[in-house]
């Protein structure tokens, strides 16, 4: 399943650059994950590296965006893929 960053965010800039996906991007006042572009890192790495380096414990599995692993890797596959 994809990610959500809750409104804990604080700002803080570190989730955005860990991202291979670039699936965050900053809103108005706090970070936001695409859900079409987040795999949880699977394909890249072993732990989503947001969830590694956020202070704050906000971000955790998005309810409304429910995927199993599979998905997840065609969903690396998808955005890695090289035309």
């Amino acid at each position: 399943m994809a990610l959500v960053i809750t409104e804990d965010c604080i700002n803080c800039d570190v989730c955005e650059a860990e991202c291979p996906n670039n699936a965050i991007s900053q809103d108005d006042e706090t970070y936001v994950i695409d859900p079409e572009r987040c795999t949880e890192c699977v394909g890249h790495f072993d732990e989503s590296q947001c969830v590694k380096v956020c202070p704050v414990d906000c971000i955790v599995p998005d309810p409304e965006h429910a995927e199993t692993q599979d998905q997840l890797m065609d969903k690396f596959v998808r955005l890695t893929a090289t035309a």
